[in-house]
């Protein structure tokens, strides 16, 4: 699989790009955010991977051309820890995942695997669970053809869930994804009881299901 990482600190990006070509990648780089896109128009790949703090043309000014013209190549972003306004613009505007840094090089290389996996040619922004339909570029929710509403953190902590469907999430995971590093595990509990009112409820098929003493798994009834 080919993938091109858009990493300025060089030696960041020729550890990664070791790393991923000891797992069977094939790697090319680029530094700046104007050559990443270049790249990425031109060239074929089955996965970008994009740092958002970039010289010359940031990550999401990168990502938002991207999916403006229709270029729909799974995209990973590197985060900064706690960078959740960033975090919130890049899924709204069609990223398939992201991480933060520093991160475990296996989980990295799990995220990555996982979102080449999801992409079937078709808009990465859209996620369809059953008869529930997340599409982050316009930033909606449906269920059985119904609009719902959301926050912004309800979205963001949904979509996380629908970007893993079918894998449990734990408590930490989420918080570290959607709330920062600093909060108590508590607050998901919270935020899934709004999520469940607004999926779940008035349905006999359950979708967000409690993995006692894990965590949370979205998945097809």
């Amino acid at each position: 699989m080919k993938i091109l990482l858009v990493e300025d600190d060089k030696n960041l990006a020729e550890a990664i790009k070791e790393g991923l070509e000891e797992n069977s990648f094939v790697v090319e780089l680029a530094f700046d955010g104007e050559e990443g896109l270049y790249m990425a128009k031109t060239f074929t790949y089955n996965a970008v991977v994009l740092d958002i703090m970039l010289p010359v043309m940031d990550g999401i000014a990168v990502l938002e051309v991207l999916r403006k013209k229709k270029i729909n190549v799974p995209v990973l972003l590197l985060t900064a820890r706690g960078g959740l306004e960033d975090r919130i613009k890049g899924l709204n505007l069609g990223a398939d995942d992201y991480i933060s840094k520093p991160f475990e090089f296996s989980e990295f290389v799990a995220r990555l695997k996982a979102v080449i996996r999801r992409y079937k040619g078709v808009a990465s922004s859209t996620i369809v669970i059953g008869d529930l339909v997340i599409d982050a570029n316009a930033h909606t929710i449906k269920r059985a053809g119904r609009t719902i509403d959301f926050s912004s953190r309800e979205f963001s902590i949904i979509h996380y869930l629908a970007l893993n469907k079918g894998r449990v999430v734990s408590n930490p995971e989420i918080v570290e994804h959607v709330f920062g590093p600093d909060l108590e595990t508590n607050i998901v509990k919270v935020y899934i009881n709004y999520i469940r009112n607004k999926i779940d409820r008035g349905f006999r098929k359950k979708l967000i299901y409690t993995v006692r003493g894990a965590g949370y798994i979205l998945k097809e009834p």
